[in-house]
């Protein structure tokens, strides 16, 4: 051995491996099938990925893991190649997404099934848009044709105001940056009235961003209303069923949100044609009724004026018959002054007032 060769103790072999496998492949994306999953201490996750001539172990912990995963799934992988101190060759991951319809469909059905249980997509937690939002927030990428169309229809009704979080929509920082978005929107001192994330048609790999567990949570715990509207209609994410309205299409989403201008003005004319004559005949009844009550007080006070009438000419009778000036007709006369013999008098008749002085009186 020649004295300048570098000799490397194992420890210094295995960390200048790993600095160079950091130098020349930072991150690299691999295609397999995963085999030999299995989860040690409830943290860390092991398997290896393969095809049909090579197999590379990959180990990750838990909380990364963001889909259900078996043994026989297609995926694909970010990760840092590493060497581990017992000289064996991994892959560190950063992230997996699943690869293929039959992949995908499987992780769909096992996580649409957890959070199901979980109750994320009752009906009962489900919240009412509001009819004509003033403040809206929308997650999607600027740059896409589901974006363009929504904004097409929801520009038309005018006087809202919207507030966009241009965000990736595929690939393996999209469901980060879509997650980043909502929390963001949830933050802020006035939340918009409802958050909009939409993104326009594409493959099943494309789509897949929108069934990310932790993208499909965030959606849930949303403080804001939600309204998500994921690819065509024969589409279907976890995050659309997670949402508090689920959209067709992006342009759906402006349908749902925002009525059209001419369509309202319609329906408000014909609703408007079909209250007049319900109101002409209320206030037709209303008007029968009032001349009803009217006509009947008028009759109440008729027939008590007439009581009255009668009661007061019949006191007016009784009156005249005790009038003193009646009974001087009928031939009678008034005494007045003390009765008693010596005494003066005075007698009124009928035409004649008469002063005496009583001689006699006596009893009757």
């Amino acid at each position: 051995m020649e004295k300048n060769e570098n000799v490397f103790s194992v420890s210094d072999y295995v960390a200048i491996t790993n600095q160079t496998l950091e130098y020349a492949y930072p991150n690299v994306f691999i295609e397999g099938e995963v085999a030999s999953f299995k989860v040690n201490q409830g943290k860390y996750v092991f398997f290896d990925l393969k095809d049909a001539g090579a197999s590379v172990g990959c180990f990750m912990t838990v909380w990364q893991l963001r889909m259900p995963l078996e043994d026989g799934m297609k995926v694909v992988i970010s990760a840092t190649p590493k060497l581990t101190p017992w000289g064996k060759f991994s892959l560190t991951i950063k992230t997996i997404q699943p690869k293929g319809e039959g992949t995908i469909k499987k992780t769909f059905e096992l996580l649409k099934a957890k959070l199901e249980t979980e109750g994320l997509f009752s009906p009962e937690r489900k919240r009412q848009l509001p009819e004509l939002p003033t403040y809206v927030g929308i997650i999607s990428s600027t740059q896409a044709a589901g974006y363009a169309d929504f904004v097409k229809i929801a520009e038309r009704w005018g006087g809202v105001r919207f507030d966009v979080a241009h965000v990736q929509v595929q690939g393996a920082v999209a469901a980060d940056q879509v997650i980043a978005a909502i929390k963001y929107f949830n933050t802020l001192e006035t939340l918009p009235e409802v958050l909009v994330i939409i993104r326009g048609g594409g493959s099943a790999d494309d789509l897949a961003v929108f069934n990310d567990e932790m993208l499909v949570r965030e959606v849930a715990a949303s403080r804001i209303p939600t309204l998500v509207g994921i690819g065509h209609e024969v589409d279907t994410t976890l995050a659309e069923l997670a949402a508090d309205v689920r959209a067709a299409t992006p342009s759906n989403a402006a349908q749902i949100l925002l009525p059209d201008k001419e369509e309202l003005r319609r329906s408000v004319h014909y609703s408007l044609q079909s209250i007049l004559p319900r109101i002409e005949r209320s206030v037709g009844e209303q008007k029968t009724l009032v001349h009803r009550s009217l006509t009947t007080a008028y009759e109440a006070i008729e027939r008590r004026h007439d009581e009255y009438v009668h009661e007061l000419a019949n006191d007016r009778r009784l009156l005249a018959e005790l009038n003193p000036h009646k009974v001087l007709e009928r031939g009678y006369a008034m005494v007045r002054g003390e009765v008693g013999v010596g005494e003066s008098i005075s007698i009124e008749t009928r035409l004649n007032y008469i002063e005496a002085e009583v001689k006699n009186v006596r009893e009757k």
